[in-house]
């Protein structure tokens, strides 16, 4: 099988003295090495758009190829500076070849679309425009229509399971709908949405023969969607509102419509979420705050046993997103603004974790002081597990970027 390696780099491997020493930050090279960590960071995506990764427990690999949203902006003036007004009609799909960095457009809708859903096994990214869900194949480029929701069921997409057979979300209520419009900013939203206690439905598409299945429905906000990437059958959601207020992490077989509490929070003011499926399938992972701001894990819970896992962070080392590795040795982190949850002082880092003991011993990989954490970097790492993808707007303008998680000499 052909190795997986993110190169048009291996030239600047050999002759390292190539990439210049540099603090990251605005104007970059294509490539260069952080002053600050002496790793190496690539630019993936270099055009005149708007370039963003998928959300961190979303799979944009297929082999090595990676599928990434892409939106023209335009250049304008404003009092001296440039700055860049977004087309969001013109946000499309398109594919990263991570040998070469080839891309390629992927889709062409003069609508706005949305939906970060890939699957492997059917060679398709799926995503939504209005009504109507589509998928587009990833070497022939051929786009068809998979479904369109009912008139009494206007509802979106947020994941596919892992034979490649369902879609599945989660159905909001006209009134929430509303909420949403009158008050676009999630500082506005959030509180109102989960005090307000309205219903929300779990559902599953089936992909083969557009068949619409309720699962659950609850007044509890459902959210974050996310199916098992080994089990079929196995759906993740949350209960979404303030952290210290629910018992968050929930799965629901789809078969029995049996549903279970993953972590139960066991003090005041305990937080749990952003959750996501190790590789294998076996744990679901989380953020643990025990209490909220003032102590810091990664926990895991064993699906199996239900045998819980924490490793412990200092307060620079939390992150808005973690995430681990294919093999499930090591975990990373996009760090943390200080007007995060953590209060860190200096949290704005890309992290490398690696399990000892009881805790994480942590490198930096990427010096971040220049992002604006507004956008979330939201890491992934590669394929060969050799690099970590993530997005930023250091430079001025949303772009993708990798680091080399060897040290460069």
């Amino acid at each position: 099988m052909k190795k997986i390696i993110l190169t048009g780099l291996l030239f600047c491997n050999i002759h390292s003295n190539a990439q210049p020493l540099l603090q990251t930050g605005a104007h970059m090279p294509k490539e260069w090495i952080d002053a600050d960590t002496h790793h190496k960071i690539i630019r993936l995506t270099n055009n005149d758009r708007s370039n963003m990764s998928f959300y961190f427990h979303n799979n944009p690999f297929v082999g090595n190829k990676m599928v990434y949203y892409s939106t023209q902006k335009t250049k304008v003036a404003a009092a001296k500076q440039e700055t860049y007004n977004s087309n969001a009609a013109d946000r499309q799909l398109y594919l990263l070849d991570l040998q070469t960095l080839k891309s390629e457009r992927l889709t062409s809708h003069p609508t706005p679309m949305q939906g970060e859903i890939v699957s492997a096994k059917r060679n398709e990214a799926f995503y939504q425009v209005k009504d109507s869900v589509f998928a587009v194949n990833l070497s022939t480029k051929k786009e068809r229509l998979v479904y369109v929701f009912p008139a009494d069921f206007k509802a979106g997409i947020t994941t596919i399971n892992a034979d490649g057979t369902l879609l599945a979300g989660a159905k909001a209520s006209d009134e929430e709908k509303e909420i949403f419009r009158k008050n676009p900013g999630k500082s506005s939203y959030f509180n109102k949405i989960y005090e307000a206690k309205l219903r929300r439905t779990l559902f599953t598409v089936n992909i083969n023969t557009g068949k619409l299945e309720k699962l659950f429905s609850d007044t509890a906000w459902l959210n974050h969607i996310q199916f098992s990437p080994v089990d079929p059958a196995l759906l993740m959601f949350c209960h979404e509102g303030p952290w210290h207020k629910v018992d968050r992490i929930w799965t629901i077989d789809i078969h029995t419509r049996k549903v279970q509490l993953v972590h139960k929070r066991t003090m005041p003011m305990e937080i749990a979420g952003h959750e996501w499926f190790g590789a294998d399938g076996k744990t679901i992972w989380f953020d643990l705050q025990q209490p909220r701001g003032a102590t810091f894990f990664v926990g895991g819970a064993d699906l199996t046993t239900g045998k819980e896992t924490k490793y412990r962070l200092q307060r620079n080392e939390w992150s808005v997103h973690f995430t681990t590795s294919p093999d499930g040795k090591r975990f990373a982190g996009d760090g943390g603004d200080p007007n995060a949850v953590a209060k860190a002082p200096d949290g704005k880092w890309i992290y490398l974790f690696t399990p000892d003991g009881d805790h994480f011993n942590g490198q930096k990989l990427v010096n971040m002081k220049q992002h604006n954490y507004h956008l979330e970097p939201n890491i992934h790492f590669s394929p060969d597990q050799k690099w970590i993808i993530f997005r930023a707007n250091f430079e001025g303008r949303e772009n993708i970027y990798a680091v080399e998680i060897k040290p460069s000499n």
